[in-house]
């Protein structure tokens, strides 16, 4: 099987790229502010499948350059989705929970009603509603709180403030379920592989680490594995502004993803461990 990746430096991707022989493709090959280009890569490639890794992720700068992040995130993936629609393949993509209000305790299911809260979550609905309307076969992949030894991320924060600081402030009223990019890459080479042989599996799915937890508590852990001393003080997002609203509940409902794939959600504590070896040996 010829499977393309969208993404070649990102979190997902580069998981993807340690896994799995794909052809990933980074943005000099594959400028996602040009969805033909996108279109015209797949048609070049031939790939048996397709995943998409890569998208607009600054979630912040997203709320003074939403027409960027649409186009990115939206009107991109459209342009994939339509081509491997056309060439009768299977497409993922990666999604995430933003496109939900965020508001509630109760872990949100694939079809409950959207309502993004931020120019973020707008452009990444966008793009899911496009990939449905494609009609191809192909998963929406909704993730949270995605982490590695790449790149930047809550981990690799964390560690170096824990050892800069002997006290940091972590917001306690957000919720979600911390996601290794590595357990994304898996369940999403499982589900390209299902996908070809029965289509019928098509839809919109969430995949995330459990238990649920607040990034105050997600920090503590982070410590604790790695021996740093650093203390945690619960904060409420009231105390942290940032310039676009951040959901408390990212608690995702991944039982149809099991159900359907076969797919369970993984301990991101053992997760984060592998993070942490990971991250020890390049150094």
């Amino acid at each position: 099987m010829t499977l393309l990746v969208f993404g070649k430096s990102g979190q997902v991707a580069r998981e993807l790229q340690a896994r799995a022989a794909v052809t990933a493709l980074g943005r000099d090959e594959a400028d996602l502010t040009n969805p033909d280009a996108c279109a015209a890569a797949i048609c070049k490639v031939a790939p048996s499948a397709v995943i998409n890794a890569a998208a607009y992720t600054a979630v912040d700068q997203a709320e003074t350059e939403e027409d960027i992040a649409t186009v990115i995130n939206g009107d991109a993936p459209a342009a994939m989705a339509q081509a491997c629609a056309d060439m009768e393949i299977p497409f993922v993509h990666i999604s995430t929970d933003y496109v939900f209000a965020g508001d509630g305790g109760t872990p949100w299911q694939p079809g409950d009603p959207v309502a993004p809260p931020n120019a973020y979550g707008r452009s990444k609905l966008v793009g899911e509603d496009a990939v449905r309307a494609a009609g191809g076969t192909h998963a929406i992949l909704r993730t949270s709180w995605v982490v590695s030894a790449h790149g930047k991320n809550f981990v690799k924060t964390m560690l170096r403030l824990g050892t800069e600081r002997d006290k940091l402030t972590i917001v306690a009223d957000q919720v979600g379920g911390p996601t290794a990019a590595g357990d994304i890459a898996e369940a999403c080479l499982a589900i390209v592989a299902q996908l070809r042989d029965d289509p019928s599996k098509t839809g919109t799915y969430h995949f995330s680490g459990a238990p649920d937890v607040s990034w105050a508590d997600f920090a503590r852990e982070i410590f604790a594995q790695a021996g740093l001393s650093c203390i945690v003080e619960d904060i409420p997002t009231s105390d942290f502004p940032t310039p676009a609203k951040r959901p408390a509940n990212s608690r995702l409902d991944c039982t149809a993803t099991e159900a359907v794939f076969s797919i369970r959600r993984p301990d991101w504590r053992r997760s984060l461990t592998r993070i942490l070896t990971e991250i020890e040996d390049q150094t």
